[in-house]
């Protein structure tokens, strides 16, 4: 369950214009392990989670919603999710590469 709340502090200058600082909370609750995994990742690039935060929300003001699709699986997806999640599936050991090139195999070079 997330639950997010907003909290907006607007203040007028002496000229009466909006104040344009950083006066807007927000509150959300998730899942602790989850939230230290990101903070993890967060700092090895330098990025504070008030950053990150405000990084998504300009790019759903951007894209005018989720910078991301959001879909409903499939049911072969669901059914691979669920054998995953239940110990099952097949282990791939190595590179990316390595098992994409046993996949596939790579193309004869033509010459030209």
């Amino acid at each position: 369950m997330i639950c997010i709340t907003f909290v907006i502090h607007r203040r007028r200058t002496e000229k009466g214009n909006a104040d344009m600082r950083k006066t807007a909370y927000i509150t959300a609750r998730i899942e602790p392990k989850l939230k230290a995994q990101a903070g993890r990742v967060l700092a090895k690039v330098g990025v504070s989670t008030t950053d990150a935060i405000t990084m998504f929300m300009r790019q759903v003001v951007l894209h005018d919603g989720l910078p991301f699709e959001v879909r409903v699986p499939n049911a072969e997806t669901r059914k691979a999710i669920e054998e995953l999640e239940s110990g099952g599936g097949q282990v791939f050991h190595g590179s990316t590469k390595e098992l994409f090139d046993s996949i596939i195999k790579p193309r004869k070079k033509r010459k030209v």
